[in-house]
C-alpha cells in the first residue's frame, strides 16, 4: 500500500471516531434530590432555619438539591447569600389540623418531594387538650400520605424545639412528652425503602434566649435547628438513616458529600398561633390594588385557618405586585361582626373598633416584585357569623 493510501486511510478512520464521539448524546445529570421543609409558622414566617441549613448543605458538597413546597419566601431572611426560597410552612397550622382535613396530599402531589424535613406539632400544644395519642395518629395519617405520593420517600422528624411557660402554662412540659414519644413511634413506622428519622432539635434549644416570644426563634434560635437538622439530613441524603452505625455512602440520587458546613445571619419570627381539631378552611381571599405611598401595588387575602368556640385564627397574605421590591407594607380591613384580636404575629396592629391596620415587622418589610408574605392572628368571634372582611394593602 503507498503512503498516500496509508495516510488516507487513517484519517478516514479518524474522521469515523470523531464523528462517532461528536454523535455519542451526553449523559445526563441526577436529578436534583427534592427536599420539601414541611411544618408551621417556625418555617414559614420567616422561617430563617431553611436559608442556614441550605448553606451548610452546599458548604458541606450537597449541591444537587432542591428545597420545594408551594410556598415561597422571595428571599425575605436576606441571609446575605443566595438560598432556594421553596417551603411547605404554614403558619398557624397544627398536624392534627393538616391531618384531618387533608391538606397534605395535593400538597405532596406539586412538590414531588423526595425528603421531607417535618418539624409539625408546636400548634397542636396550645390549651393541652389535644392528647398525645392523637398527635401522633396524626403523624401516622401524615407519613402514609407521603408513602401513597412516593413510597420511597424519606421522612425526617423533628422532636420540636421547646415553648416557654409564659408563652403556653401547658405547653413545656406537653412538648417533652411529646419529643419523648417520637423515637418509639418512628422507630415503628421506619422501613428501609422508606425510612422515618429522628432530628433532635431540642437539645440544647432555650425557649427564653432562642425565641422572641417563647415560641418563635430568633437568629440564635434558628442558626440551632440548622445545626441540628443538618447531620441528620447529610446522613439520609448519604443513603443512611438513624444514627447507630454512622454514615454510609450511597450512588443514588444523591449528592456526593465534602467536608465542612458554615452557618450565617437571619432575621427572627414573631407570636404564636393556636389550634383546632379540625380547622375548618374558608378562604374568602379579598384581593385588592392599591397604590403605595412608593407607588408600588400589592394584592392582599384574607382567609380563616381554623375556628373553636369563641375564637378563630385567621391569615393574611400580601403580594407585591410592582415591579421593584417593597421597604414595608400595612393592610387594613374592617370586621363586621365584632370580632376582636387578642394577638397576632409576623404584624405589628392596631385596632379602633372594628377596623384593623396591620404593618410589617422589622424582618419582612422588604417583600420582592412577585413575592409574598403573610401574618397571622387570634380574635374572638360571636360563634354565629364570621364573615371575611375585604382587605387593602399599601406598599412603600
Amino acid at each position: 500500500m503507498s503512503l498516500r493510501s496509508t495516510l488516507s486511510a487513517i484519517l478516514a478512520a479518524l474522521l469515523v471516531a470523531a464523528t462517532f464521539v461528536v454523535a455519542r448524546p451526553a449523559m445526563s445529570a441526577a436529578a436534583a434530590v427534592r427536599i420539601m421543609p414541611l411544618g408551621d409558622s417556625i418555617t414559614a414566617g420567616p422561617g430563617c432555619w431553611r436559608p442556614k441549613l441550605w448553606q451548610r448543605l452546599q458548604a458541606g458538597g450537597y449541591t444537587n438539591i432542591d428545597f420545594v413546597g408551594g410556598v415561597s419566601d422571595g428571599g425575605g431572611c436576606n441571609p446575605g447569600y443566595a438560598y432556594d426560597f421553596d417551603h411547605e410552612g404554614h403558619g398557624g397550622f397544627s398536624a392534627t389540623g393538616i391531618a384531618d382535613n387533608n391538606q397534605l396530599p395535593p400538597w405532596l402531589s406539586a412538590a414531588r418531594p423526595d425528603v421531607v424535613l417535618m418539624h409539625l406539632g408546636t400548634n397542636d400544644m396550645w390549651g393541652g387538650y389535644i392528647p398525645l395519642a392523637t398527635k401522633l395518629a396524626a403523624f401516622t395519617k401524615l407519613v402514609g400520605q407521603m408513602r401513597a405520593n412516593n413510597p420511597a420517600v424519606k421522612v425526617v422528624v423533628a422532636q420540636i424545639i421547646p415553648m416557654s411557660a409564659g408563652a403556653c402554662a401547658t405547653c413545656p412540659a406537653d412538648v417533652v412528652a411529646f419529643n419523648a414519644a417520637i423515637p418509639g413511634w418512628a422507630a415503628g413506622l421506619t422501613t428501609a425503602q422508606s425510612p422515618v428519622v429522628v432530628a433532635d432539635l431540642w437539645t440544647g434549644f432555650d425557649a427564653a434566649t432562642d425565641t422572641g416570644d417563647g415560641v418563635h426563634p430568633n437568629d440564635a434560635g434558628f442558626t440551632k435547628m440548622a445545626a441540628a437538622w443538618f447531620p441528620v439530613l447529610a446522613r439520609v441524603l448519604d443513603g443512611g438513616g438513624q444514627p447507630t452505625a454512622g454514615p454510609s455512602r450511597s450512588t443514588s440520587a444523591s449528592p456526593s458529600r465534602s467536608p465542612s458546613a458554615s452557618p450565617s445571619a437571619s432575621p427572627s419570627a414573631s407570636p404564636s398561633a393556636s389550634p383546632s381539631k379540625s380547622p375548618s378552611k374558608s378562604p374568602s381571599k379579598s384581593p385588592s390594588a392599591s397604590p403605595s405611598g412608593g407607588g408600588g401595588r400589592c394584592t392582599a387575602g384574607y382567609q380563616v385557618v381554623s375556628q373553636w368556640g369563641g375564637n378563630f385564627q385567621s391569615e393574611v397574605t400580601v403580594q407585591n405586585t410592582s415591579t421593584t421590591a417593597s421597604t414595608g407594607w400595612s393592610v387594613t380591613f374592617t370586621f363586621a361582626g365584632g370580632q376582636q384580636i387578642s394577638q397576632a404575629w409576623n404584624a405589628a396592629y392596631t385596632q379602633s373598633g372594628p377596623t384593623v391596620t396591620a404593618r410589617n415587622v422589622a424582618y419582612n418589610g422588604v417583600v420582592a416584585p412577585g413575592a409574598s408574605t403573610s401574618f397571622g392572628f387570634l380574635a374572638s368571634w360571636n360563634n354565629t357569623s364570621n364573615p371575611g372582611p375585604a382587605v387593602t394593602c399599601t406598599l412603600s
